[in-house]
């Protein structure tokens, strides 16, 4: 599974910044894909992702209502649009997917449990 992410870099504070996604690699449907985002010292945080399937969605709450993911399943591309940008948004941001869905899983899993993710692009938001 590959996964190129873009659209990183440097932004004012409530400004908006795009980021994209490509995947490939994987002779199924994938059952998902999104982002996480790591800092330096940090813990790693699900920020959102998209069923290719149906179009659910999920964002964690410190996003939600600023950021919008969108998908195109014809080619395994991913958006994820960033809006109204804090400094606290700042971080590596890392494309990722699902391959096994969390019904399968089992319990204490959710919706963007990743399984494989790509090199991180870096989003710095500055105050």
């Amino acid at each position: 599974v590959q996964l190129q992410a873009s659209g990183g870099g440097l932004v004012q504070a409530g400004e908006s910044l795009t980021l994209s996604c490509s995947a490939s690699g994987f002779s199924r449907d994938y059952y998902a894909i999104g982002w996480f985002r790591q800092a330096p010292g940090k813990e790693r945080e699900a920020v959102s992702c998209i069923s290719m399937s149906n179009g659910t969605k999920w964002y964690a709450d410190s996003v939600k209502g600023r950021f919008t993911i969108s998908r195109s399943s014809a080619d395994n591309t991913v958006s994820l649009h960033m809006a109204s940008l804090k400094p606290e948004d700042t971080s590596v941001y890392h494309c990722a997917t699902v391959l096994v869905p969390e019904v399968i899983k089992g319990p204490g899993t959710s919706m963007c449990d990743f399984d494989y993710w790509g090199k991180g692009t870096l989003v710095t938001v500055s105050s």
